[in-house]
């Protein structure tokens, strides 16, 4: 029995020392994607307004948290083709991601959720049961997703500010062109968002949403879940959640 027990955790330990074991990059600097990594606390703590890439809140105080730069240091470890880059504004993707602790091994859950920075668009929105699931989860959509998107050799991968559209000639048109600033709140709050079933933070949030309509649905561990389903024309919508039993 105690023969086994010591197989069994050497087992553990080389499967830990290999997934931990850090990946050779295959692209050169200047093809690689800058990745701007955030976790919805901090992404919770900012509030303000929508910023350049039309997803967060603006810039708060406070700086990194510990939980972000051991998201960045395992992003290094499993993603190396991506560029981890601190300003937002020169960023192609933004990650977002909810570690949760103490919770035991199987109810670890973490949420990861990529946008493209020049549309705002969701590029990844998974769960997952460790943090280094959620970086790879991540790695292989950016992944999949620059492929695509990457500008030709030579060329500039920094996003481009958004033009002024000439159609737009009022500041109500330019709005309506857009889309909203969703600002939502819950109580009680720090719950999870879902936009169209895509994680996207916690609450309280400030989002932008493209002209349309979506579906918001706020959870919460021991509350009732939440939807609405709007329509999006343009302005700034507050929307307050008020979660039950």
């Amino acid at each position: 029995m105690a023969r086994s027990i010591c197989f069994f955790v050497m087992g553990l330990t080389l499967a830990a020392w290999s997934q931990e074991e850090k990946k050779a990059p295959t692209l050169p600097p200047e093809d690689r994607a800058r990745v701007y990594v955030t976790d919805s606390q901090s992404w919770e703590a900012s509030g303000g307004s929508g910023g350049s890439g039309g997803v967060f809140g603006s810039e708060g105080a406070g700086g990194a948290r510990p939980q972000t730069a051991e998201i960045i240091k395992t992003f290094g470890e499993r993603c190396p083709d991506v560029m981890v880059n601190n300003i937002r504004e020169k960023a192609n993707y933004i990650v977002v991601l909810d570690h949760e602790g103490g919770k035991g091994y199987l109810h670890h859950r973490n949420k990861v959720a990529v946008f493209a920075a020049r549309s705002g668009d969701a590029v990844v929105s998974k769960s997952t049961l460790s943090l280094g699931g959620s970086v790879e989860e991540a790695c292989k959509g950016i992944t999949a997703h620059w492929a695509v998107h990457r500008p030709p050799p030579g060329g500039d991968s920094t996003p481009a500010p958004s033009a002024p559209s000439p159609a737009a000639s009022s500041p109500v048109a330019e709005s309506r062109a857009s889309g909203a600033h969703l600002v939502i709140t819950s109580s009680p709050s720090a719950a999870d968002i879902e936009i169209d079933g895509n994680f996207m933070g916690n609450t309280t949030s400030t989002l932008d949403l493209p002209v349309g309509e979506h579906t918001i649905t706020i959870r919460k561990s021991g509350f009732k879940v939440w939807e609405r389903k709007i329509k999006v024309l343009g302005g700034t919508v507050n929307i307050a959640a008020e979660l039950e039993k």
